[in-house]
């Protein structure tokens, strides 16, 4: 059996906030942003390369904010040094890389609204098996 993680919720309280952090900050691609009914907004937003995206809005039970906040949504990089430096720049506070042995190194940060991400490096991964 195959099986696909292609969307992950993420509970704001400020779309639009939000999805300045995620496309503006982060570099993500603004894939959806639309309103299919009255006081329902979708919004879906991808990192560059991943088949995985991640979804907030509101006006939909599955958007409420008070599911907040998500923890450890990995974001892999093939180089966590540069991706940590990179973010830094842009103004995200990003905390310092742990490495936890076998070759894993990880920095967390998180969005506006707590949610935690963690930027992922497992060393064997580069190249095509990145």
């Amino acid at each position: 059996m195959e099986m696909k993680l292609e969307l992950v919720l993420l509970p704001v309280a400020d779309v639009d906030r939000a999805k300045a952090f995620y496309v503006d900050t982060l570099g993500f691609d603004a894939d959806v942003d639309v309103r299919p009914a009255p006081g329902i907004r979708v919004v879906q937003v991808t990192p560059p390369g991943s088949a995985c995206s991640l979804g907030f809005g509101e006006g939909l039970f599955a958007y409420d904010p008070e599911g907040a906040p998500i923890r450890n949504l990995h974001l892999v990089v093939a180089d966590l040094d540069a991706t940590r430096d990179e973010l830094l720049t842009r103004g995200v506070e990003v905390e310092p890389i742990s490495d936890v042995g076998g070759g894993v190194r990880y920095a967390g940060f998180s969005d506006p609204d707590g949610n935690g991400l963690l930027l992922q490096e497992m060393a064997w991964r580069t190249g095509d098996t990145f």
